[in-house]
């Protein structure tokens, strides 16, 4: 599958009260637009994620000091990796979206630990301040749900929306 990466300049700030399955896919539609205008005949998949403690949205940390704030939050708790996906044509007059969402827990660390993780750089562009897929893996007791989801892309749902769109086929 030959793919371009372009990015949508867009706010992505969260309505007040908004939920956070409700946001990702807001921002999933919202990215996918601008990119269907571009191009206008090709297929664009849009993608946001975000972690959330409760109905709390966190997303990427706004510095060291931020990102260790967030990771004290999450120590010892459940939380949730919610993405929303969009599958858009704007020839085929298309414009799919969906919500997958991943429950996690934590174990529980000290601050000096999560200081430790922060010193490595991995959690500053990360929703949440982790990447499950790096060194972040130490801070996940389990998961429940879409792994690759945590990662940043739920694949499974992906794929098979590219297949019900018929932008991709199943060898049988």
């Amino acid at each position: 599958m030959e793919f371009r990466v372009q990015s949508a300049d867009i706010d992505e700030t969260p309505f007040p009260e908004e939920k956070p399955h409700a946001f990702v896919r807001r921002m999933a539609v919202d990215k996918a637009r601008p990119i269907m205008d571009l191009y206008p005949d090709a297929w664009v998949v849009a993608a946001d994620t975000v972690v959330s403690l409760a109905d709390i949205i966190l997303g990427k940390p706004k510095d060291s000091e931020n990102a260790v704030s967030m990771l004290m939050q999450l120590s010892g708790m459940e939380h949730w990796v919610q993405t929303g996906i969009c599958l858009a044509c704007r020839q085929e007059e298309v414009v799919a979206v969906q919500s997958v969402s991943t429950r996690v827990v934590f174990n529980s660390f000290p601050e000096k630990v999560a200081q430790a993780y922060v010193a490595t750089g991995e959690p500053l562009d990360k929703a949440g301040s982790y990447g499950i897929q790096g060194k972040g893996a130490f801070l996940v007791k389990e998961i429940e749900g879409s792994y690759s989801n945590v990662v940043g892309l739920p694949l499974c749902e992906l794929l098979l929306m590219l297949e019900s769109h018929g932008v991709i086929a199943v060898a049988a």
